[in-house]
């Protein structure tokens, strides 16, 4: 209580006082009650309003990014922030996201990030791995245009293609800007590439139509590729869910790799066919080697440090592959017939001469999309348990290929 001036003189110290005493206690007494009123209004709390970002956690479940190089998130109570990395320069280069939780205030700051209102209700995606993502988060019927129609294979989202719910807003990896304008979703998820400016997207930003850059295939290990599903978990406010799925398949996928990494005997295989001259073949730090490391199979460029592919020549492949205990993927080709009329040199490689050719297409359907790009991405506790059945059949007796098939 904030006392009267007066309220420290004792009766008797001033003339002033002892005249005019009833009158000074009457001074005293409005005094007392008006500090005491004014003193009550200040503590009394003000009536809420909105949340200002920032104070209110409104995201319970939250996406810990444990593999992935290319994304991480960051929780700020009413919003998110999303960094898209790029490491294919000296230096990281970085796109920041805004998600911000439909209903509240957009933070100040972040200038050049583009914002996202989330849930996301609808999105145009331009590559199989998002239809994969969209289906892993259980929210695939927020997908309303696709790069292609024919490459798709997630139950729902072909039956929303033949309802007509999904609409083809691309051709040969271009968009059609106009049907996206068009559209106006809440999002764009695109597939981000190293050469590519995103100022090819200003008209749809401009439009106010956000556009994310999806990078999943630049990842180094299978786990970091499949872990983009948490990008998705946080566009669409289902870390909950995600997370536990994630999860399983995390705990899957290191319980099977210890069974390959400690196998002593390393069959060797090799990867890929030529393409218009040049044999692509895995680095040795992209996400298929560690497929290779984790299965307990011998890869010749194993110790290679580039995380993409080497192109090389039929000359200098070869050599390991008259050797090889194992093809794997080789491309386009259903039987060794079509291998033998690719170029009858094939057909003296060692996995040739012993019918140890595996390819990747054995779910491919009706209309030729191949489900180890779709939900392969996301399930690669399958792939290596494909792996490892392949090149040691005795560790996991029970496992039937599911991606992989042997080619006759």
């Amino acid at each position: 209580m904030k006392k009267s001036r007066h309220s420290n003189l004792a009766p008797g110290e001033t003339g002033f006082f002892r005249r005019r005493s009833n009158f000074s206690t009457s001074i005293l007494i409005c005094t007392y009650l008006f500090f005491t009123l004014f003193s009550a209004c200040r503590q009394s709390p003000a009536p809420a309003g909105p949340a200002a970002p920032d104070t209110a956690d409104l995201f319970a479940n939250k996406a810990v990014i444990k593999y992935a190089r290319g994304f991480s998130i960051e929780y700020h109570g009413s919003y998110k922030l999303v960094n898209i990395i790029s490491h294919s320069g000296k230096k990281p280069d970085t796109l920041k996201y805004v998600l911000v939780q439909r209903g509240t205030t957009s933070p100040s700051g972040y200038e050049g990030a583009q914002r996202i209102e989330i849930p996301v209700r609808t999105m145009t995606g331009m590559s199989s791995m998002h239809v994969a993502i969209a289906d892993f988060a259980e929210c695939a019927n927020i997908i309303t245009g696709l790069g292609s129609l024919q490459y798709v294979n997630s139950t729902l989202v072909r039956k929303n293609i033949r309802a007509g719910k999904v609409k083809q807003i691309g051709t040969e990896g271009t968009m059609n800007d106009e049907l996206i304008l068009a559209m106006h979703p809440d999002l764009v998820m695109a597939v981000s590439s190293p050469d590519a400016r995103f100022s090819k997207y200003q008209m749809l930003t401009n439009a106010g139509i956000p556009v994310l850059l999806n990078a999943e295939w630049l990842e180094v290990t299978p786990l970091g590729r499949a872990e983009w599903v948490k990008l998705m978990a946080a566009l669409v406010n289902k870390e909950e869910l995600v997370n536990k799925k994630f999860g399983n398949i995390e705990q899957e996928y290191q319980k099977i790799a210890a069974l390959g990494r400690k196998t002593v005997q390393k069959p060797s295989a090799i990867i890929g066919m030529p393409f218009k001259g040049n044999w692509f073949v895995p680095d040795g730090g992209s996400y298929m080697a560690e497929f290779m490391r984790d299965a307990g199979i011998s890869y010749h460029w194993s110790e290679g440090k580039g995380t993409g592919s080497l192109s090389l020549d039929f000359e200098t492949v070869a050599p390991v592959a008259l050797k090889a205990n194992f093809w794997l993927n080789p491309g386009f080709v259903n039987s060794k017939a079509d291998i033998k009329a690719a170029d009858s040199r094939y057909q003296d490689f060692k996995p040739f001469r012993n019918n140890t050719i595996y390819n990747d297409n054995n779910r491919v359907n009706e209309e030729g999309s191949n489900d180890y790009w779709e939900s392969g991405a996301v399930n690669p506790h399958i792939i290596l348990a494909d792996l490892i059945k392949i090149a040691h059949p005795g560790l996991l007796p029970e496992h039937k290929l599911v991606y992989y098939k042997q080619m006759h």
